[in-house]
């Protein structure tokens, strides 16, 4: 009975389901040439060696990072070897990281459970962070408000955070969106420090008050609340939704390669296996399907902002073509503002651009749909780091990685504030 008891405690904590990354590696290889990127492209489509691309061939500037399992690594050694492509180790053991997350997670929430205060500077289940959503509405009921703007494909609600002082359901407003890729845990802990601050800094902070004076803020932490559950239950490194494919065994599909902009375009795939799957149609994915509904039935947005990881970028659009956009200047303009305003705080650098041309072509992203309908402050961020850590930037980077982010963000909102109309 003891040891069904203990099962079942591991279960419900998601250690003994968890898949293990025990030897495998990160490579980064860097390329050289047009000849090189075609070699991993087409390493990338066959999916002989079963890597994970963490980041994917784009351009001479990029390196490529990717996941080898260890069972493949003297196979993908000789393979770069032979064909003349130059790489070197990131991660010498992906599992020892994982350990070292996992323990961390762990000893978060026993304190939490003791004390009852919520860790910014952890990362944190999706329970924990929907429960400290609530503690912010209550803690400050005249500006922010819980609101249910639909479910998941697993049925779970999909919660975001209304900031507001008042005047309407239709007053200009901000979008800022996190946790779309569900294994980039930084955008997600970001995002809920983001929610803290905003409330706590209203009244306080000039800017901010100015800022809620005159916009709404609408705040999704977690845009793939399944994809996030599964993260920390069954695959760290999942990205996509956990829809079913009719016809497939693999499961999911990208939702950012799910929005109508350019869909099934540049940069996605039509194989339900791939990372970039693009999903069946357009808005396939019920969690994109109830920002897309929720965004055109509020019909006064004025700023987008996607927060991801990792590579330190702030991108505008498009992914989907290199034609630039009708507001670019002025993108890329205010862009820059916030990437100097960001590496004020700890000196991080980030690259600024247009998504096509600073990483790769990605049609179907969400702030291509937002600017193609309206939404001309349409930003992504990166966040960190450029690859040391990739996916698994430690809990100790959290708050520092959040406080930059907030000064890249409050730029964009000042500018938001001042070009209403």
């Amino acid at each position: 009975m003891k040891w069904i008891l203990f099962l079942g405690a591991l279960i419900g904590s998601g250690i003994c389901c968890q898949q293990k990354f025990r030897g495998d590696q990160v490579f980064r290889v860097n390329v050289r040439n047009g000849d090189e990127i075609s070699k991993l492209t087409q390493l990338m489509d066959s999916n002989h060696f079963k890597l994970n691309f963490w980041k994917s061939p784009s351009n001479f500037k990029r390196p490529v990072d990717l996941l080898v399992p260890s069972i493949n690594l003297q196979s993908v050694k000789h393979f770069l070897k032979t064909q003349g492509l130059e790489y070197s180790v990131t991660i010498d053991d992906l599992q020892d990281l994982l350990d070292i997350e996992d323990e961390e997670m762990q000893l978060n929430e026993g304190k939490e459970r003791s004390d009852s205060n919520f860790n910014y500077g952890a990362y944190h289940s999706l329970e924990a962070i929907y429960h400290e959503m609530d503690s912010i509405a209550a803690d400050f009921p005249k500006l922010a408000s819980r609101v249910k703007i639909g479910q998941t494909f697993e049925k779970r609600p999909m919660y975001v955070l209304k900031f507001s002082t008042g005047g309407g359901k239709r007053r200009p407003a901000i979008w800022l969106n996190a946790g779309i890729h569900s294994r980039e845990w930084i955008s997600q802990a970001t995002a809920i420090w983001t929610a803290r601050k905003i409330a706590s800094e209203y009244g306080n902070d000039p800017a901010v008050t100015s800022i809620l004076k005159k916009l709404d803020i609408f705040l999704l932490p977690v845009a793939n609340p399944d994809g996030y559950v599964y993260t920390q239950t069954q695959n760290r490194l999942w990205r996509k939704t956990r829809s079913l494919n009719p016809g497939s065994h693999c499961i999911g599909t990208d939702p950012n390669r799910n929005w109508n902009a350019s869909f099934a375009g540049k940069g996605t795939s039509d194989n339900p296996c791939s990372e970039v799957y693009h999903g069946p149609h357009a808005h396939s994915e019920v969690e994109v399907k109830s920002v897309v509904d929720f965004i055109q039935q509020h019909g006064n947005f004025k700023c987008f902002i996607d927060l991801h990881s990792y590579s330190q970028l702030l991108m505008y659009p498009y992914g989907y073509t290199v034609k630039k956009a009708p507001d670019a200047e002025e993108l890329d303009e205010v862009a820059r503002r916030a990437a100097k305003a960001l590496a004020s705080l700890s000196g991080t650098e980030y690259e600024v651009g247009p998504t096509c041309t600073t990483v790769y072509p990605a049609s179907g992203s969400s702030i291509d749909w937002a600017y193609d309908n309206g939404i001309k402050y349409s930003f992504t961020f990166e966040l960190r780091d450029t690859g040391h850590y990739g996916f698994l930037l430690p809990a100790n980077q959290i708050i520092p990685t959040a406080e930059e982010t907030w000064l890249g963000l409050k730029t964009i909102m000042e500018h938001v504030r001042d070009n209403l109309y």
